[in-house]
């Protein structure tokens, strides 16, 4: 129906409950579409609304709703989840049908996915090169493992040769996001302890990512060679956190190991398979089109995107057309974690793929598309939505109220950065650990890109405009860029290990609050009698009580614990006839306050200053 709305425009109506289902970062064409109205319209009646917007900008909820609640709508916003689930509906391809259409006959038994995970130097890469025999800590600044990586090992159980994959996420408390993705995608969870030292921090944040998605644990109490090791005070340690070992009566596998002399590797192996066999059932259908999960991805000089792939269900193959989150291509490569050429993978076989056209984001789905020209539209509508959400993210709105409580409180500081990594799940990584800092409301932090390689000019093109500092993360400068920074005076920040960069940045916002004070008291001192003076005004015969009393210091005057008189200064300050700059406790003095002439005896005069305190 038709009807006139603000302004005389013509706008269809609802009945006040009518929904409109819409996308985050949707525009207005995208709203008038759904209520078949002409786009110009809503501009217009947003514009009698106070909102000026063209029809082709990327809108918040908060806006929808005002729009909505005037035409007699309801907004229902998608979410990203819904809004992929109905992108891949539109080329035929659901996900969740696939797995309800299977059934036992075409499932096959597939290994098990393993996450090794501990806190920091408890020897969880070590442990990993004792299992697959390569050395890993020797490439790794500070012997911290940066990225996500994933191998498969091979052994025999009970006569049958067996495989287990092995993802490695880092140990460093800044990699939360990546270490919680691990667990996401894995079914069993070794979480190393180090014997000698006992159950830390991350150790328990670790155990909760695990415990959270479902994954059945292993513990592998490492160095138990080493001098001080008491294995048992581990599993009594992890008894409160519900991990109670086999031999004090519960559920859980402990394997002493020592990666560095090659101790317990084939009974820690041995305790995997065994909890993988007794609760978890390991099928997948590997005769169908694939679908998996980038582990991780980066960009290659000579090779281009390159991404790491776990297949979760069916078999990839070269030739493949694929999607992975924004990313798409053809399969033109494969390798396994020795560098050697695979044609195919099944499920949970860890690949690294050439041939996606850019670099996916780590924990992106990855699945095989009917042709190379659908997985590049499905590619583009996610780029699309995305852009369009961030847009309407980053959009914000403010009103008169707002902008004059903004001036009376002060204005508000930004750090602009750009973020640019060799690997998107340390960038992602590093993005999460920064927004986590708090320093309170009183500055901001914004991420206005991020991305994967060297940096380039656009970055510091981006960083002028926004006036943002660059971190770049185990990158270097491109070709010609170092100049263009040095010439538009950007600065760029290089650091090798993720928590130096954090250190810096939450340094730098502490720096950009502005200073707070506290008030000290220097001293009080008690009114014995009031002189009358033309040159000075009243002048205080006081004795001081406490502490003493300073020239030019900030006083309040306080008559039987009222205050009387604040915000003064001691403008006088006499020993008898003599001028002194402090008297005290103990003495006598006369105290003149400038024009504050209302002083009695027995009132008590504070004097104190402003201290800036420092920042925690």
């Amino acid at each position: 129906m038709q009807a006139p709305s603000l302004g005389g425009v013509q706008v269809p109506r609802g009945s006040g409950t009518t929904p409109v289902r819409l996308r985050r970062g949707s525009s207005l064409n995208d709203f008038a579409d759904k209520i078949d109205a002409n786009p110009a319209s809503l501009v217009t009646v947003l514009f009698h609304l106070g909102e000026m917007v063209t029809a082709t900008q990327s809108l918040d909820e908060d806006m929808f709703g005002t729009l909505a609640a005037e035409l007699g709508y309801v907004i229902e916003m998608v979410s990203a989840e819904e809004e992929d689930r109905e992108l891949l509906g539109a080329f035929d391809i659901d996900l969740d049908a696939e797995l309800a259409d299977e059934d036992d006959s075409q499932l096959k038994a597939r290994p098990p996915v393993v996450t090794v995970m501990g806190h920091v130097d408890h020897g969880k890469t070590k442990l990993l090169d004792a299992i697959r025999q390569t050395d890993v800590v020797a490439g790794e600044a500070g012997g911290i493992t940066q990225h996500i990586g994933a191998y498969q090992v091979r052994t025999v159980h009970e006569g049958v040769d067996r495989a287990v994959t092995f993802i490695d996420t880092p140990g460093h408390e800044a990699f939360t996001a990546m270490r919680a993705r691990g667990a996401q995608v894995t079914d069993i969870a070794i979480l190393v302890v180090a014997a000698d030292d006992g159950v830390m921090p991350q150790t328990i944040e670790a155990l909760n990512h695990a415990q959270a998605a479902g994954v059945p644990i292993v513990v592998a109490v490492n160095k138990v060679d080493k001098e001080g090791a008491n294995p048992d005070k581990i599993r009594q340690q992890l008894t409160e956190y519900n991990l109670v070992a086999e031999e004090y009566g519960g559920d859980t596998m402990f394997v002493n190991v020592s990666a560095k002399q090659n101790l317990g590797i084939d009974q820690l192996l041995e305790a995997v398979l065994l909890t993988a066999d007794a609760s978890l059932d390991l099928r997948a259908n590997p005769d169908k089109a694939a679908r998996g999960v980038a582990i991780e991805a980066n960009l290659d000089k000579g090779r281009g995107a390159v991404a790491t792939v776990l297949v979760q269900q069916g078999t990839l193959k070269v030739g493949d057309a694929i999607v992975a989150g924004t990313a798409h291509g053809r399969v033109r490569a494969m390798f396994d974690e020795h560098g050697g050429s695979v044609l195919e993978a099944g499920p949970a076989r860890p690949v690294m793929v050439l041939g996606l056209a850019s670099v996916p984001g780590a924990g992106d789905t990855i699945l095989v598309a009917p042709d190379e020209r659908t997985a590049r539209q499905i590619a583009e509508k996610r780029e699309a939505a995305q852009r369009a959400a961030l847009l309407a993210k980053r959009r914000k709105r403010i009103s008169l109220e707002d902008f004059t409580q903004a001036l009376q409180q002060g204005k508000v500081e930004t750090l602009n950065l750009v973020l640019k990594g060799d690997v998107s799940g340390a960038v992602e990584a590093l993005e999460d650990s920064l927004l986590k800092i708090d320093v309170g409301e009183e500055v901001e932090l914004r991420v206005i890109h991020r991305g994967v390689g060297d940096i380039t000019q656009n970055d510091v093109n981006l960083a002028t405009v926004d006036n943002a500092i660059i971190i770049g993360f185990n990158v270097k400068f491109g070709e010609r860029v170092e100049d263009l920074a040095d010439r538009e005076g950007v600065d760029v920040r290089f650091y090798p290990v993720i928590y130096q960069a954090i250190d810096d940045v939450e340094s730098a916002l502490k720096g950009m609050l502005k200073p707070e004070y506290e008030e000290v008291q220097l001293g009080t001192a008690e009114v014995r009698e009031v002189f009358r003076s033309s040159k000075f005004g009243n002048v205080a015969g006081s004795l001081v009580r406490t502490g003493q009393i300073v020239r030019n210091s900030k006083a309040r005057v306080l008559r039987k614990g009222v205050v009387v008189g604040d915000n003064l200064t001691v403008e006088s300050l006499k020993r008898f006839k003599n001028d002194a700059t402090e008297v005290r406790e103990g003495y006598e003095c006369g105290i003149g306050l400038g024009s504050f002439n209302d002083v009695e005896i027995d009132d008590v005069i504070e004097t104190f200053e402003m201290r800036e305190k420092p920042r925690k």
